[in-house]
């Protein structure tokens, strides 16, 4: 017990003490901080690891608002139209919808890709109307911006297919009339048909 207690308080030394330890007479292990002459050794002492609490703790926050990550959207997607459909229009129109969970955060934006290129400067609406968009099949993918302009949320580009009516196939919905002609573009009065005369105005 003695021996112990003699470790502890040698321990508790400054740093810069030395340490000895040697076997007595009777066989017992003696540790002293005064070097004897003979058979004493010295015992090498780590160097104390004691920190500052007041020193690591700006450190360890700001570690933990580096380290905190991002936020990211739950569920972002496309309700409007459907992977792979097929939109019928003869101006080529279609009104592009999406969602999100949760709902958009403060200072964030919805931007919408056709085939990639952005369709109109960020906003807060979850509507997109497009106009005059060629026939043909196309890409359409959204993203939710921040306030620095960089991408929070994507999704995967989703395909539809637009069909717009062409003139031959306008003409087999709704043929040129008499009454048609200089008014639809596919109908010129130089291929305006003469009109048949009233058979009875010959009596007259």
């Amino acid at each position: 017990m003695k021996v112990w207690l003699l470790i502890a308080s040698l321990l508790a030394l400054p740093v810069s003490a030395e340490v000895f330890t040697y076997v007595d007479a009777q066989g017992n292990r003696v540790f002293t901080d005064q070097p004897k002459p003979g058979n004493a050794k010295r015992v090498p002492l780590a160097t104390g690891n004691r920190m500052s609490a007041p020193a690591t703790a700006p450190v360890i926050a700001t570690q933990n608002n580096e380290g905190t990550p991002p936020f990211h959207y739950d569920m972002l997607r496309i309700l409007v139209p459907e992977p792979d459909t097929t939109v019928r229009s003869t101006a080529g129109e279609i009104i592009v919808s999406v969602t999100n969970e949760p709902g958009l955060q403060r200072g964030h934006r919805y931007r919408l890709l056709l085939d990639g290129q952005p369709t109109a400067e960020p906003g807060l609406s979850p509507v997109f109307p497009l106009t005059n968009i060629d026939r043909g099949t196309h890409q359409l993918s959204v993203e939710i911006l921040d306030e620095q302009g960089q991408i929070v949320e994507r999704t995967a580009n989703q395909p539809f297919h637009m069909q717009r009516m062409s003139l031959a196939q306008k003409r087999k919905v709704k043929p040129c009339t008499l009454d048609d002609y200089g008014q639809r573009p596919e109908c010129p009065l130089a291929d305006k048909p003469a009109e048949e005369k009233n058979p009875f105005l010959r009596f007259f």
